[in-house]
């Protein structure tokens, strides 16, 4: 079976109440989810991309059977999430808030214990695991084993967090947000360990994420979604190439005569901006720079322009975001 999570047009509305005045409120429905459809195979990290209250933690929760879908199916490992949550259960790894549901007057590994045996770990079997789990989140040089919870960093939290979700080594990961608000080294030994699962033991991770340069960096795919709608997906690069934004090619020069009529001959379009120590900075806007690129250094060469720096500038996940985010407002 190619497809580890199989999602068919989900529909989710919540009821809230808004306040009017001070002794009244007003229900009003939200759309959650509004027909979202998608796929996750194995060995694959599929981000979920969007802002807070875009849809993605419903979506997760949905799929890991804590949320029923107003409407639309989802499969995960084969098993309707509906129909079949048991066995949905027994094949997903989860992690969402991650202080949320462990005991604070346990010690890290204590807790780890705990959740094996809800799980239904034999005792050698949650040892062994445990023992793995703690070595390969380095809990282990972080005082997993005599630390209390409520002693543990941020950080501490997040990778005991990601070890609960892998105790019972399920070939599925949900993932939900699990750098938010974390240190750079704990954040990017996160994101590490989630690539050495997926592209190393074959798992499907779906990894939810508000964080354009983190989805750039950890996902195979990416999945825009936008007030509950999915507004784009494909490779950070596709996702790049399917927007009408033109490249920059970022020249740093100093000398040589006054460069933009030489631009002007050319028929490009520019910004020049004198920088310090009399280097000019020149981005001249192209779809393909490449094509140019040896043209204008040439031009620049017999003009007596000492080049000292050369950079094409791409259009970045977050122009994406916005670009395809516009239909949806």
């Amino acid at each position: 079976m190619e497809n580890a999570v199989e999602a068919r047009e989900l529909v989710k509305t919540y009821k809230v109440k808004k306040k009017q005045g001070l002794f009244r409120s007003l229900q009003e429905n939200v759309e959650a989810l509004r027909g979202v459809s998608f796929k996750v195979k194995y060995g694959e990290i599929v981000g979920l991309l969007g802002p807070n209250g875009a849809g993605k933690t419903t979506t997760i929760k949905i799929l890991s059977t804590l949320l029923l879908p107003d409407s639309g199916t989802a499969l995960v490992a084969g098993y309707d999430v509906v129909r079949e949550p048991d066995k949905v259960r027994r094949n997903i790894g989860l992690m969402l808030t991650i202080e949320k549901g462990f005991y604070g007057k346990l010690t890290g590994r204590e807790n780890l214990e705990y959740f094996a045996a809800l799980y239904g770990l034999t005792k050698q079997k949650a040892v062994e695991r445990i023992n793995y789990l703690v070595k390969l989140l380095e809990l282990d040089k972080l005082g997993a084993d005599s630390k209390l919870f409520e002693e543990f960093s941020l950080g501490m939290k997040a990778r005991l967090s990601l070890a609960r979700a892998l105790l019972s080594d399920a070939p599925i990961l949900l993932l939900d947000e699990p750098t938010l608000g974390l240190d750079p080294p704990s954040a990017r030994r996160i994101r590490e360990l989630v690539k050495e699962l997926a592209h190393g033991e074959r798992k499907a991770v779906l990894y939810t994420t508000h964080n354009m340069f983190e989805a750039e960096i950890v996902c195979d795919r990416i999945i825009l979604i936008n007030k509950g709608q999915i507004v784009a997906e494909g490779t950070p690069n596709e996702l790049k190439e399917r927007i009408p934004k033109l490249k920059i090619l970022n020249i740093l020069i100093r000398g040589g005569n006054d460069v933009k009529p030489m631009l002007e001959t050319m028929g490009l379009k520019y910004d020049v901006k004198a920088e310090d120590n009399g280097i000019l900075s020149v981005k001249i806007h192209l779809r393909k720079p490449e094509e140019l690129l040896d043209d204008i250094l040439k031009m620049l060469v017999r003009n007596e322009f000492e080049i000292i720096s050369v950079k094409i500038e791409e259009p970045t996940l977050e122009d994406v975001f916005i670009y395809f985010s516009e239909g949806t407002k």
